[in-house]
């Protein structure tokens, strides 16, 4: 199958247009909840993350330039964000609401806390990507908080 990847980028957190505050906060996630949130959001969306063997996710969750917050709303684990960092950049790896908290309308806030958090880690530039393979709403809503493309590519994708 075709995708098209758009990659986009803030270079100030002054770039972030915030979104109406919801009931949702970040919280540090465990290897084991890191590993099961990016599973539920990523698979309807064929993230690569999804063929992982062991070795991959071992490496994967226990990289030390990478940071996972898990989006909580309440006492419920709603969402990942996971962070890279590298050479003065954050790029935003993971981010997305599990299936049951998609068209609630908290992604706005989910992503202004999690563009929030990359820029905490003081940072040059935020950057990440999306493509059409996921939620059709993720690229409005990265557009709406800030985010200005940077570069899109169109490729050939193996189905799962």
């Amino acid at each position: 199958m075709r995708e098209t990847v758009t990659y986009l980028e803030m270079t100030s957190p002054d770039d972030l247009v915030p979104a109406t505050p919801r009931p949702l906060t970040l919280t540090p996630a465990t290897p084991g909840t890191h590993r099961a949130l990016n599973l539920r959001i990523g698979t309807p969306y064929r993230w690569g993350t999804v063929t992982f063997s062991e070795p991959q996710w071992a490496a994967y969750l226990h990289d030390p330039d990478a940071h996972a917050y898990v989006i909580t709303s309440g006492a419920e684990n709603a969402g990942l964000a996971r962070y890279a960092l590298a050479f003065s950049e954050v790029e935003v790896t993971t981010f997305g609401l599990v299936p049951e908290f998609v068209g609630r309308g908290l992604g706005a806030y989910a992503l202004t806390l999690t563009l929030q958090k990359a820029w905490s880690f003081s940072p040059r530039r935020v950057w990440l990507h999306t493509s059409t393979l996921d939620h059709p709403n993720a690229l409005p809503n990265y557009r709406a908080r800030g985010l200005r493309p940077f570069r899109t590519e169109t490729r050939q994708r193996d189905a799962l």
